[in-house]
């Protein structure tokens, strides 16, 4: 294994001002930080300008004085004409086009000079959509060419293509210093702020000239090499036929002009060797690690095999022998004992319950089994492995195995009961299908050999915690039905303490844990890929846009025949994404890479689902563009390289599954992180060894979870009466829950409350409280001959409020559609499809309320209270923004209901003290609190299922003061629909957390904050508002420590500009009587 760490290329300016060497810093610059690192550039000698050079500039000047003030105003698409016409009444001269190439040649990553689309230009649609109450804003793509100077070129034809110039770092928006992140309707620019702007752009050019000047050999002539560059960037009419310019992403000088066969394809050192030549790579590959290729492990079972069974193995897979793993799983299993699997991806894991499976049938024809999976796509996906194996194996070609799920029809049901030999189901089937009819399910409970759980990891938190209960039920069931026998056996992922996790879920001692991987693997290369600086010399313009580095280098893989999967974090990702891969390809010519490409997400319909996961097992597909939706272990066939869009929210462990998708069949491979300027993901670009070497969190089960373990006593009690002596099953705490929440008959009995009654376990949901869905319809062809609707996919009401709006834009499978119509009372939108350029936005905001408290209890040594209680959650969106290249071309207003729901929580309130301080000393208490917040999650073991309120960058560091004020106060909720008791467990345990936080923060050796102390992965934020000093003043405020006097900021002017949002909380009404407990 080598490991490989670069410094950024990228130009004088950049590496003089970081004073490491030009990589970036771990936290982005916030709101009243000044920028680290800074260093005094040295003096250089300036070299002296030919008079050609002057003149350049005074045209440069005159055309930054036009396009600035244009930037002051509205945000529209500058057309040539319009500015030509400004730039010569200024310089009493010609504009020639020529000239505005030499400064696009200077000036590559400033100057945008091309033909575009004139529906590029666009900010409304042609169809009529939404009632908003706001006027709309005038539609500048309307701009008419009069009065320039149009002779020497020919700027709109019959084709709609615009010629346009601008520069590409125009401010279109006020923006709070430090931040770069608040949005403001234009106009926003003082005059004062773009003479600024001019006068940046005017340094800029001057340092252009200078750099090329200085890198000129004595013999040569800047000027006729600036001339020669420029004709490169004479924009030429896509309508005119032409010889291609520079080779796009696709064809690398017409090499690729075809995508060769997966057995042809260049080795991917290779690949990244022709990355590195690229015109567009800037030493992108901040660190690159290369896993070299491992033989594998043979090894023989004892006692062997049948030979029915291996022929079967031959036949259907082709397998001849076993890794070493496999067979010390299998013969664990035959020894009677528990097996757990934690090794890599694709290695072989499913052979090691389905050997077993086939033993048991040859010695007894009765025997049946439970696999279980988490999503349906992967059991679908083993099943049919399954079943080839079956039909492969002499003598077991009759058993039936069957699937029952959600989908499964009821007329269906009792014949897979009475027949079936293997079904593939979930736990929430065992749960709400099997165990409650326990009696119609004995012949398949007595024989019950094998209980394969696949993906273990998956099951961890409060749904994990649900999970171990049901695996505790169908223990005890089994046992009533006389079936102490059975087998446990489960592989997962690699994860910490894969025995302790198995007992957890299970229940069972007597555990074998094989952790030794024997499975071969092809080299792997891993690349930390950091987008490169806009412009080299000027920082200030922030970075290339992570998505569209990840869509370049996917389109560059595809060419090559390197099959990529680009995994992103959400939906609304995963779908820019595919809308940029659409152009982008379609821009390329290259239609036979585009029509090989799909998004898979959550949402989808079945049938779609399906469809793309046969088309990606079939090799047909080049490209994926997915959520986490493919991060457990679907099978669609041989991918070669993973490009991680942005850190995943699952942390370390989702980040390495994710990893793990590439190079399933023991080839050559790459996995590429594609780091987002958000603080979490910088500090993985800093220090890269711990994406490698850093152990993954433990999983945690509660199994001291008296809400989670009265629901399922309530449904065990049903399926048979609960006695004393099933503590084996349900621990010390089942006595307790049973004599206060069941009935206890005479006998001593204990019975399900009837309340729960007459199905218990209807009453407990065990992934939390279904949502109320909307149905996405596309109307566009309704009214058309033979036109029908067509339903899209189903939104989550907790998505569909951000998404489903009247004039929202929609997209599915990287197509855009415009959101017509929406009908809350029967759950549907209505969308036409429709080519638009711009994205929208929701405006909205949501509070997370403490309305009554339950109870209160003391921290340890300090005078103040954690509070346990009622929480209202309150969504408004008010409007949506219409965004393009993340700028902001109009607003819209809406008039939607407010969503409401409630749940239960637990809060502290910063002392007064803590918020007069800070505010004195010029911190922000809002990036305090945000950041104190995730401190405590950090440091609280089933924080994966508590919530809490995130501060939003663009509220925080608004440009205006914000009339919504914050109490300033931590809060903690459980997500509306799951009751796991979360909350209570963490205002039990406060006073621990709270000293595990603030010791984390206070020795953490990290300067602004990492997800060790302050960031969290989750952050739907970014981490973007946060302080690291402000989170220890309210941790040591909160546990009634001293304050170091050094901590506090020096210059309370630095935040001077900044608006406070947060207000001193007040107390919350409580129930009529409440009592302090003790810390």
């Amino acid at each position: 294994m080598s490991t490989t760490s670069r410094k950024r290329r990228g130009g004088s300016a950049a590496d003089t001002d970081n004073g490491d060497g030009g990589a970036p810093s771990t936290k982005k610059s916030r709101t009243t930080k000044q920028p680290r690192g800074k260093k005094a550039v040295p003096a250089k000698e300036t070299p002296v300008w030919p008079e050609y050079f002057n003149n350049l500039f005074k045209v440069f000047k005159a055309l930054n004085t036009v396009l600035a003030f244009c930037s002051s105003r509205k945000n529209f698409s500058i057309t040539f004409p319009v500015v030509r016409a400004s730039v010569e009444s200024l310089l009493h001269a010609p504009l020639e086009l020529e000239k505005v190439a030499e400064l696009k040649a200077l000036l590559p990553e400033v100057v945008r000079f091309a033909y575009t689309p004139r529906t590029e230009l666009r900010i409304h649609s042609d169809q009529h959509v939404g009632s908003g109450r706001r006027e709309r804003s005038p539609d500048y793509s309307a701009f008419q060419t009069a009065g320039a100077s149009s002779s020497r070129v020919n700027d709109v034809d019959a084709d709609e293509h615009v010629l346009v110039l601008d520069f590409m770092d125009n401010s279109r928006g006020k923006k709070t210093a430090g931040t770069g992140l608040a949005y403001a309707l234009p106009p926003a620019l003082t005059p004062a702020a773009t003479k600024k702007l001019v006068e940046r752009r005017n340094e800029r050019f001057i340092e252009a000239v200078n750099e090329l000047l200085s890198a000129t050999p004595i013999d040569d002539d800047p000027v006729f090499l600036l001339q020669a560059a420029a004709r490169e960037h004479i924009p030429v009419h896509p309508g005119l036929n032409r010889p291609r310019g520079g080779p796009s992403q696709s064809d690398a000088k017409e090499k690729y002009k075809v995508v060769p066969e997966p057995d042809s394809r260049p080795s991917i050192e290779e690949v990244i060797e022709e990355i590195e030549q690229q015109e567009w790579y800037m030493e992108q590959i901040a660190c690159r690690r290369v896993f070299e290729a491992k033989d594998g492990q043979i090894a023989e079972l004892h006692p062997p095999m049948s030979e029915p069974i291996a022929q079967a193995l031959r036949d259907s897979r082709k397998i001849t022998s076993l890794y070493k793993h496999q067979v010390a799983a299998i013969n664990a299993l035959s020894q009677g004992k528990n097996v757990i699997v934690s090794t890599s991806t694709a290695s072989g894991k499913s052979v090691i319950y389905q050997v077993p499976l086939l033993q048991f049938l040859e010695a007894d024809p009765q025997s049946t089994a439970f696999f279980i999976y988490p999503t349906k796509a992967l059991a679908q996906d083993q099943r049919a492995a399954l079943e080839q194996l079956l039909y492969s194996c002499p003598g077991l070609e009759h058993i039936q195995v069957s699937t029952y799920d959600g989908d499964t029809p009821q007329e269906l049901r009792a014949g897979i009961r009475e027949n079936a030999s293997v079904i593939f189901t979930n736990f929430d089937m065992i749960h709400a299908s099997i165990l409650p009819h326990e009696d119609t399910w004995r012949r398949f409970l007595k024989n019950l050999k094998i209980v394969a759980v696949d993906e273990l990891h998956y099951y961890h938190g409060i749904f994990g915690s649900h999970v171990a209960q049901v695996m505790r039920r169908l223990r005890r069931v089994c046992a009533a039905v006389g079936n102490r026998r059975t087998r446990f056996v489960s592989c997962s992922a690699t994860i910490s303490k894969p025995g302790q996790h198995m007992k957890n879920i299970f229940g069972v001692d007597n555990i074998e844990e094989v952790t030794e991987d024997g499975a071969p693997s092809g080299r792997k290369d891993f690349l930390v890929w950091n987008p490169p600086l806009k412009d080299p010399m000027d920082p200030t313009l922030g970075r290339i846009h992570s998505m569209t580095e990840a869509t370049r280098l996917m389109r560059f893989l595809m060419a090559r025949g390197v099959r990529v999967i680009l995994f992103c974090k959400i939906r609304k990702s995963c779908e820019l994404a595919m809308k940029s891969l659409r152009q982008e390809l379609s821009a390329d010519g290259r239609l036979d890479i585009l029509e090989r490409v799909m998004s898979y997400r959550g949402g989808y319909s079945q049938e779609d689902r399906r469809r793309i996961e046969r088309e990606a097992f079939s090799g047909n597909l080049l490209g994926i563009v997915a959520t986490n939706a493919l991060e457990l272990g679907v099978d669609i066939g041989v991918l070669d390289a993973v490009i991680m869009l942005g850190f995943p929210m699952g942390g370390l462990a989702s980040f390495r599954q994710q990893a793990g998708r590439a190079g399933r069949r023991a080839r050559d491979a790459l996995a590429v992180f594609v780091a987002d300027s958000l603080p979490v993901d910088q500090h993985f670009v800093n220090h890269p060894e711990e994406l490698f070497d850093r152990s993954t969190d433990d999983l945690l089960i509660d199994l001291d979870s008296k809400v989670i373990l009265e629901a399922h006593l309530q449904c065990a009690g049903h399926e048979m009466p609960l006695t004393a002596e099933d503590e084996v099953y349900f621990g010390p705490l089942m006595k307790e829950v049973c004599e206060t929440r069941l009935v206890k008959d005479k006998e001593g009995w204990y019975h399900t409350h009837p309340r729960y009654l007459p199905y218990p376990s209807r009453h407990v949901s065990i992934r939390g409280a279904e949502e109320e869905k909307y149905s996405v319809v596309d109307v566009t062809r309704m009214g058309k001959p033979g036109g029908t609707a067509t339903i899209l996919e189903e939104v989550e009401l907790s998505r569909a409020l951000f998404e489903i709006y009247e004039g929202a834009v929609f997209i599915h499978q990287g197509l855009t559609f415009l959101v017509q119509e929406v009908s809350h009372d029967t759950k549907m939108a209505k969308l036409v499809r429709s080519d638009v350029n711009w994205i929208t936005e929701p405006r909205d905001f949501t509070n997370v309320d403490a309305m009554q408290t339950y109870r209160i209890r003391e921290i340890k040594d300090s005078p103040h209270r954690a509070f346990y209680g009622r929480v209202e959650l309150l969504t408004v969106v008010f409007g949506y923004f219409k965004l393009r290249n993340k700028a902001i071309i109009d607003a819209v207003d809406l008039d939607t209901p407010p969503w409401r729901r409630e749940t239960t929580g637990m809060w502290l309130d910063v002392p007064k003290s803590a918020l007069d301080l800070m505010r004195a000393s010029g911190m922000n208490p809002a990036e305090a609190i945000h950041s104190a917040q995730h401190a405590f999650l950090n440091r609280f073991a089933l924080a994966i299922d508590l919530k809490t309120e995130c501060k939003v960058p663009e509220k925080e560091y608004k440009a205006a003061a914000s009339q919504r004020k914050r109490p300033a106060r931590l809060i903690f909720y459980e997500p509306s629909g799951k009751t796991g008791g979360v909350a209570v467990k963490a205002f039990d345990h406060v006073n621990d957390i709270l000293r595990d936080a603030h010791d984390r923060v206070e020795s953490c050796e990290c300067e602004e904050g990492c997800t060790a102390c302050v960031d969290s992965p989750t952050c739907k934020e970014g981490n973007i508002v946060a302080s690291k000093t402000g989170a220890l003043i309210v941790l040591k405020a909160l546990l009634g420590r001293p304050i170091d006097v050094d901590l506090l900021q020096q210059d309370p002017a630095e935040s001077a500009d900044v608006f406070d949002t947060v207000v001193e909380a007040t107390s919350v009404r409580t129930v009529e009587v409440v009592e302090v407990e003790s810390a």
